[in-house]
C-alpha cells in the first residue's frame, strides 16, 4: 500500500484535465490562499483534484501575484464511484443555507436541489456562492467529486423531475410517519430526500406529496428539527445504515 504523502501542503480542486507532467494553472484566489494564507512557495506540494480523474500530486512551479503553476506528478487516489444521493431543500437564511451546502457536501451528497414550497420565505438563492461553499468543503474533507448545485424550482417541478423509479424520503415532523431507520432496513435505498421550509410544508403539499407512488414519509425522532438539523441527519442515518459509511459499494442509480 502507497504510504500517505506527508509533503502535502494543501489540497485544491481545478477545472483542468490531470495527467501525469501536465502544468495546471492556479488562479487568483487559489494563489492568494497558498501565499497570503498558508505562506507557501514554489517547491511545496499540493494535491489537486477535478472531480473525474482521481486525486494528484502536484508540486508549485512559480507562485506569483495573481497567478501560479502546479506540475503534476503522479495520481495518489483513483475516481471511485459515488452514491446517487440527492438532497431536495426549502431556501433558508444565508448562513443556514451555506451550513446545508457545506455538511452536505461533507456527507456525500451528490446533488442539491433548491426548492421554492408555499411557504418558503426566501426570494433568492445565489447558487454561485453555494458552489463555492461545496468546493471548499470537497477539497477540505478529502472528496473526490464536487456535488451538482440546481437552480431553484417550484415544488412541482422538482417532482416531475425526479426519478419516478426511485425513491424520495420525505422528512415529515406530523409524528405520524414510521422511524427513518425502520423504513430504510425494510425498503430499497433512497435516491433522495426532501426537507420543507421552517414553517412546514402546507397541508395540501404534504397530502399531494403522500400520494405520490415514488414517495415515503419517514419520521426523524419525537423532536421538531429545524431544516438544516433535519437535512443533515436525514443523510446522516442514509449513510450510516445503507450508504458509503458502511464499508459496503455506494447505492447506484
Amino acid at each position: 500500500m502507497e504510504q500517505e504523502d506527508t509533503n502535502i501542503a494543501a489540497r485544491l480542486f481545478v477545472t483542468a484535465p490531470l495527467t501525469a507532467g501536465a502544468a495546471v494553472q492556479l488562479d487568483s484566489d487559489q494563489v492568494h490562499y497558498l501565499r497570503g494564507v498558508l505562506r507557501l512557495g514554489p517547491g511545496d506540494g499540493l494535491a489537486l483534484f477535478d472531480g473525474c480523474s482521481g486525486e494528484w500530486r502536484a508540486v508549485i512551479e512559480t507562485l506569483g501575484k495573481h497567478a501560479g503553476i502546479a506540475r503534476l506528478e503522479r495520481q495518489t487516489r483513483p475516481q471511485g464511484p459515488a452514491p446517487e444521493l440527492r438532497l431536495l431543500f426549502a431556501p433558508i437564511k444565508r448562513t443556514r443555507i451555506d451550513l446545508i451546502v457545506e455538511k452536505a457536501t461533507e456527507l456525500g451528497a451528490a446533488r442539491l436541489q433548491p426548492v421554492i414550497t408555499r411557504r418558503t420565505n426566501v426570494a433568492r438563492v445565489n447558487t454561485d456562492r453555494l458552489r463555492a461553499v461545496a468546493r471548499e468543503a470537497a477539497e477540505q474533507t478529502e472528496r473526490l467529486s464536487l456535488p451538482e448545485i440546481d437552480e431553484p424550482q417550484r415544488l412541482d417541478q422538482a417532482l416531475a423531475a425526479f426519478p419516478p423509479d426511485r425513491i424520495l424520503i420525505l422528512c415529515d415532523e406530523s409524528g405520524t410517519a414510521p422511524p427513518i431507520a425502520r423504513v430504510l432496513a425494510e425498503g430499497p435505498a433512497p435516491l433522495g430526500v426532501l426537507i420543507g421550509p421552517e414553517g412546514g410544508f402546507a397541508p395540501d403539499e404534504l397530502d399531494g406529496l403522500r400520494k405520490l407512488p415514488f414517495v415515503t414519509a419517514v419520521g426523524l425522532g419525537p423532536r421538531i428539527l429545524r431544516a438544516d438539523t433535519a437535512a443533515l441527519a436525514a443523510l446522516a442515518v442514509i449513510q450510516a445504515l445503507i450508504g458509503d459509511w458502511t464499508g459496503g459499494p455506494p447505492p447506484q442509480p
